[in-house]
């Protein structure tokens, strides 16, 4: 069997050294997505008359089973708005 010289094997052993971190972090990558949920939004059916006042108008809506309502429109209605589901 032959000897390897010491050159070589210490180019073989720089080789190894410097191959060792990039398999370490080709192995250990983290991805994070970011994902904005959707908004979903319906006119209320319960608010009677002009909206005037986004307050009264989230009242309402959360009484119907969204998350908050806005006045909207020259005529002032009130829609509610709620996170769209995934489905």
């Amino acid at each position: 069997m032959e000897k390897i010289s010491n050159s070589s094997s210490i180019f073989l052993i720089i080789v190894l050294l410097l191959l060792v971190p990039f398999e370490e972090e080709s192995n250990n990558k983290n991805y994070y997505y970011v994902v904005e949920a959707r908004t979903c939004e319906s006119q209320s059916h319960g608010f009677k008359g002009r909206c005037m006042s986004n307050h009264n108008c989230g009242l309402v809506c959360r009484n119907e089973g969204f998350s908050a309502g806005n006045c909207r429109g020259a005529r002032g209605r009130c829609f509610c708005t709620k996170t769209c589901s995934s489905t």
